[in-house]
């Protein structure tokens, strides 16, 4: 019943992501950070197809992932697998332009916010530059928290260089959105030790 559970919420969560990115994200060429980051430049630049990019980048961090650290490529892979898929295949709704650019960043954000904060709740994620994060504090004793900001803000500063300074500005609320709204929904985290069969292989 758990990963049944576990199944159905990747699934919602990846929707709510792919929506948030595509109806809200996209018209107005903002970013959200880290890899998703990474391929939504790549597809406001050369069109790329989002998903597909994300994968791609996604690689080598599960490499390491499958080495140093086991139960987080159990966990992830899943999740960055199946959100690429539908933020390509719910690409046409961002033809639909529903809202202003302000209101857009932080809705869209606010939407990627609670995607990913019901993957955390199962435990299971999008994969990401968190794991890079992970991987640097171990190796200098940096707090994970201020690795993944400095991640994010690299990345937010290339896609400003790169698109303009309003995509800049534009993405900085919605990281702060997505931030909010991870925090918000993730912090009932379930407690419950991982289970031999709670780890999806």
């Amino acid at each position: 019943m758990y990963l049944f559970k576990k199944g159905l919420v990747i699934i919602f969560g990846s929707i709510f992501i792919a929506l948030g990115i595509n109806m809200f994200l996209v018209p107005y060429e903002i970013l959200d950070g880290g890899v998703i980051g990474i391929g939504l430049i790549l597809n406001y630049l050369w069109g790329f197809k989002t998903g597909a990019t994300i994968i791609f980048f996604s690689i080598p961090i599960f490499v390491i992932a499958w080495f140093k650290y086991r139960e987080y490529f159990y966990n992830s892979l899943h999740g960055m697998i199946i959100s690429s898929f539908f933020i390509d295949l719910l690409k046409p709704f961002s033809t639909i332009v529903v809202f202003d650019s302000v209101p857009s960043a932080i809705v869209g954000g606010s939407m990627v916010g609670i995607g990913i904060g019901f993957m955390l709740r199962y435990r299971t994620s999008t994969g990401g530059t968190d794991l890079i994060a992970q991987f640097i504090s171990a190796k200098t004793g940096v707090n994970v928290g201020i690795n993944i900001f400095v991640i994010d803000s690299l990345v937010l500063v290339v896609g400003g260089l790169l698109l303009s300074m309003d995509s800049f500005l534009l993405s900085i609320m919605t990281i702060l959105s997505v931030a909010m709204t991870t925090s918000l929904i993730a912090r009932k985290t379930m407690s419950k030790p991982i289970s031999k069969e709670s780890v999806v292989h």
